[in-house]
């Protein structure tokens, strides 16, 4: 009897680093749902190219931020994993989606800071919680964190502290999954040439030169630094990883 592929979930699978993600995971012959929000054409040419790599792939809609509508999410990922997959269940769910804000505290405001929470922590948490009885146990979860929970850059406070919430959220899930031997662990990305907030380090010179010269490594990182790690975390290769925070950043500021 021929054994199923794993299946992963990974929100804001379209573009940037969430896209390297889910072609590493296929690569690991993992079968992969990725999410977007805005993004159709690009999640569509996604899962064509790792359909065309042999690995079963599909897309749908998905607001992380807008926690009223994973009611409604959770119904069409049903039906996905039915029709598409023919599965109940699914083995790993990388929390990957996101934005960037950047605004010194004094002029951060209430509507920058909610969107934030809500896209970065509160959506995480409510989305990994309507999730929970859909991970197969023996399966793992990824939150996607920032460098910026170490490192302080000025301008990052809002964003960083969202990202702290979740390293924190991690460790709970570590603690109350590990009877279903399901694992929690964050990755921590440093500086990443993407579009990312609108494309902040993409687009500046100085910027850049200024995460080289802090970087071990002496560059900024890409989205291939990324996602392999990623991979290596929803395979048996990492059965006993759990409750960690893994930095990928090329050795900044050490």
């Amino acid at each position: 009897m021929e054994q199923k592929s794993k299946i992963a979930l990974v929100t804001g699978g379209s573009r940037g680093l969430g896209k390297d993600m889910a072609l590493r995971l296929a690569e690991r012959g993992i079968d992969v749902i990725i999410t977007y929000n805005s993004q159709a054409q690009n999640a569509q040419e996604v899962v064509a190219q790792i359909q065309q790599d042999g690995q079963k792939a599909a897309t749908l809609q998905l607001n992380t931020g807008d926690i009223k509508s994973f009611g409604s999410f959770t119904a069409q990922l049903q039906d996905v994993l039915k029709n598409r997959f023919d599965a109940t269940h699914f083995d790993y769910l990388v929390n990957n989606a996101g934005i960037g804000g950047y605004s010194p505290i004094a002029d951060v405001s209430e509507d920058m800071f909610d969107e934030l929470l809500n896209i970065h922590f509160k959506g995480v948490y409510f989305l990994t919680q309507k999730m929970l009885s859909f991970i197969n146990d023996g399966g793992g979860i990824v939150n996607v964190s920032s460098g910026l929970t170490r490192i302080s850059v000025p301008g990052s406070s809002a964003y960083a502290c969202m990202k702290g919430a979740t390293e924190i959220f991690t460790h709970y899930l570590a603690k109350e999954l590990g009877v279903r031997g399901i694992r929690a662990n964050t990755i921590a990305p440093g500086a990443i040439l993407t579009d990312f907030g609108g494309g902040h380090l993409r687009n500046s010179e100085q910027l850049q030169q200024f995460v080289s010269n802090i970087t071990a490594l002496g560059r900024p990182g890409v989205a291939e630094d990324i996602g392999s790690v990623v991979a290596f975390l929803c395979t048996e290769e990492a059965r006993w990883v759990n409750g960690q925070r893994i930095e990928i950043s090329g050795g900044m500021q050490l």
